[in-house]
């Protein structure tokens, strides 16, 4: 487990923090990791930011954070496409009340919205699981929350990733925004249920309007932090058959001979 745990932090290319003593239990660990790549437009990757803000405001999500065994969370949060944006890293926060969220919602909301080349949520994964590894808390949950519109078509594989994550321990949910084709066979929320997600309870939710993203958010934040069961629907399916999990790259590779 520790040799996994060292390969996760040097495939995310960060440097994690020293877990400092005394941070404390929380019900929950949670990585907001969230796609700024181009195939958004500025007005969708407006519209997202303002989906994750309000979301973090509701009373649904606070009411959910408050009624937890410990009624506390730790929660932090970053933007990746094929790399992971240095500035948007937001470090972990304690949310514990409405103003603890509120305050969250305002350092996410003041800063800068921008967009940048390709797509690696194997990145996106192992960035989270090495936050996680090294944070002050001591959580009962640890969950990497991944949203995104598109297939894995840089860095390492995303599956091999997805697997080393799940081993130690955590949890890997999805948000599929299926606002545009993808390229995946059976559509994007396919790829990211046998790709992407995994952990025990792990489901993917699809968004095909960009109008219906906060709401979207809001779901997924409210079951991520209450541990409820997700519908049926949204987890991997067993005996399905699998994705090819290298779609993305080998997309990539056709569109660069070409």
């Amino acid at each position: 487990m520790f040799a996994t745990l060292a390969m996760l932090i040097s495939l995310s290319g960060a440097t994690p923090a020293v877990a400092e003593p005394g941070g404390g239990e929380v019900d929950v660990k949670l990585v907001l990791a969230v796609d700024t790549s181009r195939s958004m437009d500025q007005e969708e990757a407006r519209i997202q930011r303002e989906g994750y803000v309000e979301a973090l405001k509701h009373r649904e999500f606070i009411d959910a954070v408050t009624g937890g065994l410990t009624g506390r969370i730790a929660i932090s949060y970053f933007e990746w496409a094929g790399y992971v944006v240095p500035d948007s890293v937001i470090d972990w926060h304690v949310i514990a009340t409405e103003q603890d969220a509120i305050d969250f919602a305002n350092k996410l909301e003041q800063r800068p919205i921008a967009t940048q080349r390709r797509t690696s949520i194997s990145t996106a994964i192992a960035q989270g699981a090495a936050m996680i590894v090294s944070s002050p808390y001591t959580g009962m949950r640890q969950v990497i929350d991944v949203s995104g519109d598109g297939t894995n078509n840089s860095g390492s594989p995303v599956a091999p990733t997805r697997d080393k994550a799940v081993e130690t321990g955590m949890v890997i949910n999805g948000l599929a925004l299926m606002l545009r084709p993808s390229g995946a066979p059976g559509g994007l929320d396919r790829y990211y249920a046998d790709c992407v997600i995994g952990g025990p309870g792990s489901f993917v939710l699809p968004v095909y309007k960009i109008e219906d993203f906060a709401v979207a958010v809001r779901r997924k934040l409210v079951l991520e932090v209450s541990g409820l069961p997700p519908p049926p629907a949204t987890q991997r399916i067993a005996g399905q058959p699998a994705t090819d999990c290298m779609i993305g790259e080998r997309q990539w590779q056709d569109m660069f001979e070409r």
